[in-house]
């Protein structure tokens, strides 16, 4: 098992994290999403307005960053569905504006989380300690 790792060319050294899965990420986000459309409620922020959009975009980001690019469609959608359901039509109730609006809506979520998730799944080589060795002179 890898400890450490750094991109091909890089000089720092990162621990190695392992990513959640497309399931789990997606589980993850519509959790997240519940949680923070009760947070918003805590506020009086559950409105069609930009607290709730920055919100659920800090949200996708978050969880971006701790999966696989693949998930990066599914997190957008988990996210959408909260935001749309709690803090823009409330009461969950789904509310349909059109399909620019919302498909808008949609890719910005997951192109958050797939923008964040990318640097993260970019190529790592591994650190190879060298040997000490006492019988050669320094």
């Amino acid at each position: 098992m890898r400890m450490y790792a750094a991109r091909p060319g890089g000089r720092r050294y990162h621990p190695v994290l392992e990513r959640l899965s497309v399931p789990t990420s997606g589980t993850v986000a519509l959790l997240a999403g519940g949680a923070l459309a009760l947070g918003l409620g805590g506020l009086g922020e559950l409105h069609s307005g930009w607290l709730a959009h920055v919100a659920y975009l800090a949200l996708c980001g978050i969880v971006g960053g701790f999966s696989r690019p693949r998930a990066a469609p599914l997190i957008g959608l988990a996210a959408w569905l909260c935001c749309n359901a709690f803090a823009e039509h409330r009461h969950g109730e789904l509310g349909w504006s059109g399909p620019w609006p919302e498909g808008g809506h949609l890719a910005m979520f997951a192109a958050t989380a797939l923008l964040v998730a990318l640097p993260t799944a970019l190529p790592r080589r591994t650190v190879r300690a060298a040997r000490l060795r006492l019988d050669t002179p320094v």
